[in-house]
């Protein structure tokens, strides 16, 4: 709880993924990568419950494992590579309100964001909570070397044509327009606002900028490796 507002921290865990094969149990630093969200978010002290909703029982029993006590399973319709993470989201958060509880704010952490740590989820909390005007919160990170006015389309022919003729034409990074993109770290949004909007994204959501080295997600083996290397240096 911060400034009398209840927080529930919610992780969600689809077995079953295509690019790379049940990432979110797959070891990554001796540890299966759910293992690192579930870790940091324990250790907020601003966090009132924390609840991991998943469609695999073996999920839920390696949780457990490392003391997870609350859990949401999710219907086959809301696991497929199809579902959206809102939809997944409303359905633990109106499963738990028929249980009879209330809650503030509610916090969305992502098992592929492994390097995001405790004091980045309670900077965000603190940042959102104290903001009056705000509705959302979500990280980000600054855009690096690809940069949408160095990209460009290769088209059928393999002839390439810029990105958009609309961006400015420029030739050093260092004139290039200062950028950020949703890293997909910290998702924070009034509970209220999420059902009406159905979105953490809109005029009224506030940023949270992430260093490069924490914005990487695992979605694929490469992503995997990344991630492996930095928690190694890190521990280091």
């Amino acid at each position: 709880m911060f400034n009398k507002k209840k927080i529930i921290a919610i992780i969600l865990a689809r077995s079953g993924s295509k690019r790379l094969k049940n990432k979110n149990i797959k070891l990554i630093n001796n540890k299966p990568l759910i293992y690192w969200t579930i870790k940091e978010a324990q250790k907020s002290k601003l966090i009132d419950k924390l609840v991991v909703s998943t469609d695999s029982a073996n999920y839920i029993n390696l949780s457990k494992k490392y003391g997870v006590k609350n859990f949401v399973k999710r219907p086959k319709n809301l696991s497929s590579s199809t579902s959206t993470s809102i939809e997944s989201l409303n359905f633990v958060l109106n499963k738990i309100i028929n249980d009879g509880e209330t809650f503030d704010y509610c916090l969305l952490l992502e098992p592929t964001s492994p390097l995001r740590e405790v004091k980045d989820i309670n900077l965000g909390i603190k940042k959102l909570i104290k903001n009056t005007k705000a509705e959302a919160l979500v990280s980000v990170s600054k855009v690096g070397n690809i940069h949408p006015q160095f990209m460009y389309k290769v088209k059928k022919n393999s002839f390439i044509r810029r990105f958009s003729n609309k961006l400015k034409k420029i030739t050093l990074h260092s004139d290039a327009k200062e950028l950020y993109f949703l890293d997909g770290s910290i998702y924070i949004s009034k509970i209220k606002s999420l059902f009406k909007r159905k979105s953490f994204y809109h005029e009224k959501t506030l940023s949270l900028i992430l260093p490069k080295w924490k914005s990487y997600e695992v979605d694929d083996f490469l992503d995997f490796k990344i991630c492996e290397m930095i928690m190694k240096l890190k521990k280091k």
